[in-house]
């Protein structure tokens, strides 16, 4: 096998790739013995048929793309690892010469991983921030968890207060017709938590358990479903309950309830150092982001916008695996918003542009600094999914390898790490 490659334009090239008529003429063959086994001629047994029968009846051009299928991915592949070459898109295929005696010619367009300058990655400045736990924040988390720790209870009594929980149906409609998603019996909402658009649940104050209101909105003009942006909608609203929130002591008993600890100030104190735990991991999130993102700044890259919009069909793909769990179909969601598969695929575009360009960076950074991954940090990260799995180390190598021979993504995943590491350990504080 011969190979030629010339790039045509920054990212994309094309490989001409000769294959030997020795080879060609083996492809041939087990083309011819796959495809006997499949028709009938007279006067012979299914997969008996003489070659120079079956070429005489049928072509020895009917072999060419059976044998093409054989020879095309090993030649491919194999010029691929030659020239050394890193293809992020499938190729454009171009037979140039296929026949009989005489070798296969073919041109593959190919789509290569973009080349990275980096700019200036090490010794990079950043402003610090301050992640320190006030008292505020910890009354703050003490309260969110007195909240949720509240018990309901039915208002027999009086009218409902913003926090209150109202089980109510509702019939919306627009210029007199009740448009799709309007209406809903026995709904819970609770006042003040935004669910509802427009000032809908502010108009539900004052309201009594039994009572009829009528509530009346405008719908935003960002509304996500576009034929109701900017119309006016009446609601009428019956009300079943009103149900109130009870909020418990913050006492020695409370922390008993809830936790382990015996006395409220034990565990006042263990979620203090829960909430500086928190604050230290976001302050070290904070700087590897400041870090980085002055360092794929710095980079020039010219993108293939294939890589871009390979992204952005993962992306989709787990957006629509969260609404299939939701048990809502992409298509039904897409009819509802008026959102069309060009503006959901828009919606990504930018995020996913900024992971390509951060990826490329890091895997530029770690090969200029020559960084990689021993079988010892491989072996340190499988045992950290074995204890938090609870199974046996083997086990988890096992099964990991099966999926993925040679860790090749438990590889990248270390790798990324850790030159994120080592650019913030380069990194210098203003």
């Amino acid at each position: 096998m011969a190979y030629k490659w010339e790039k045509t334009e920054a990212n994309v090239g094309v490989l001409e790739i000769e294959v030997g008529e020795d080879r060609v003429a083996s492809a041939l063959d087990q083309a011819f013995r796959k495809v006997v086994t499949k028709i009938n001629v007279p006067g012979f047994r299914k997969g008996k048929v003489p070659r120079r029968i079956f070429e005489a009846r049928f072509g020895v051009e009917s072999l060419y793309q059976d044998a093409l299928d054989i020879l095309l991915p090993e030649a491919y592949s194999g010029a691929v690892i030659e020239a050394e070459l890193d293809p992020v898109d499938r190729p454009n295929i171009d037979i140039v010469q296929m026949e009989v005696g005489k070798p296969l010619v073919f041109k593959a367009t190919v789509t290569v991983k973009p080349e990275v300058q980096l700019g200036e990655y090490k010794g990079v400045t950043y402003e610090d921030k301050s992640f320190e736990v006030s008292d505020a924040d910890l009354e703050e988390e003490l309260d969110r968890i007195r909240k949720s720790h509240a018990e309901l209870h039915v208002l027999e009594e009086g009218t409902a207060e913003i926090g209150d929980l109202l089980v109510i149906d509702f019939v919306g409609s627009v210029d007199g017709e009740v448009f799709e998603g309007g209406e809903a019996e026995n709904y819970q909402i609770e006042l003040g938590s935004g669910t509802f658009v427009g000032g809908f649940e502010d108009q539900l104050v004052g309201v009594a358990a039994g009572e009829d209101r009528e509530v009346v909105i405008t719908f935003p003009e960002t509304y996500h479903v576009k034929s109701l942006a900017n119309q006016e909608a009446h609601f009428q609203v019956h009300v079943h309950d009103i149900k109130r929130k009870r909020l418990p002591e913050m006492d020695d008993e409370f922390a008993k309830d809830i936790s382990e600890f015996e006395t409220f100030e034990a565990y006042r104190q263990n979620v203090l150092e829960g909430l500086k735990h928190r604050a230290v991991h976001e302050h070290e999130h904070y700087v590897q982001e400041a870090v980085l993102n002055q360092v794929v700044d710095n980079a020039t890259i010219d993108l293939p916008p294939v890589m871009v919009e390979s992204e952005i069909d993962g992306e989709v793909k787990q957006f629509e695996d969260r609404l299939s769990q939701q048990g809502i179909p992409l298509d039904a969601y897409q009819e509802f918003t008026g959102t069309t598969t060009a503006e959901l695929r828009d919606q990504f575009r930018a995020d996913a542009e900024r992971r390509v360009r951060t990826s490329l960076v890091l895997e530029a950074v770690a090969a200029a600094e020559g960084l990689a991954v021993t079988d010892e940090e491989v072996d340190l990260e499988l045992q950290k999914v074995a204890d938090s799995a609870r199974l046996d180390f083997d086990r988890v190598k096992a099964l990991m390898s099966a999926r993925d021979p040679g860790f090749t993504g438990l590889r990248d995943e270390i790798l990324s790490r850790k030159t994120v590491d080592f650019l913030v350990s380069n990194g210098v504080k203003a």
